[in-house]
């Protein structure tokens, strides 16, 4: 009798201890994906940023550089398409991200091109509303990089922990999945080519 009550009290210490193991892995994978998923909203927040900036800064060169038309019909058309690719953040694949990053590229392409404009056009780089929209459209950038490291960082974070052993079983169990990351679009690791 007294050899199955111990039995019976070490088989209830071995599911408490399971239990509490396995809601606590849970719960850390909880907290990472909400973490993942407030990084991208994040990551979202600053790329719109830029898209409410454009229609000031094209406003400006328009006024300046009106037979420019094809190259500001350009910017705005590739705000439309990338204001248009959203992402769940539930489904953060690398493909919903390579579609996402897509657009984005074109975007800042056609950026690009908006802001050579300016070399044209003594005028318009003096103009002070011209050089503020700059200067912020410049500072966004830089912020869209620094929200997608940290977006990369908490996906890491996540998935190096649903795919470390044992709490890759409870990640299974519970069906989490790998977060896809940020990546350099082809081509990056070749310098533009300026021409004047």
């Amino acid at each position: 009798m007294k050899k199955g009550l111990v039995t019976g009290i070490v088989v209830i210490a071995v599911l408490v201890a399971a239990f509490v193991w396995i809601k606590n892995v849970y719960n850390q994978m909880v907290v990472s994906d909400e973490n993942v998923q407030a990084m991208w909203s994040q990551v979202e927040n600053v790329y719109q940023r830029r898209a409410d900036l454009i229609p000031n800064l094209v406003a400006t060169v328009k006024g300046y550089a009106a037979h420019e038309s094809e190259t500001l019909e350009s910017v705005v058309a590739a705000r439309a398409k990338a204001t248009q690719v959203t992402v769940d953040p539930e489904n953060l694949t690398p493909e919903a991200l390579e579609q996402f990053n897509a657009a984005q590229g074109e975007l800042s392409n056609a950026l690009g091109r908006l802001l050579l404009i300016q070399e044209n056009y003594p005028d318009l780089k003096a103009n002070q509303n011209f050089l503020e929209l700059q200067a912020q459209l410049e500072g966004t950038e830089n912020r869209i990089a620094t929200e997608r490291m940290k977006y990369n960082e908490a996906a890491k974070y996540f998935n190096t922990g649903i795919r470390r052993f044992p709490d890759n079983i409870v990640a299974s169990i519970f069906g989490f999945e790998k977060k896809g990351y940020f990546e350099a679009q082809a081509g990056a690791e070749t310098a533009p080519k300026v021409e004047f």
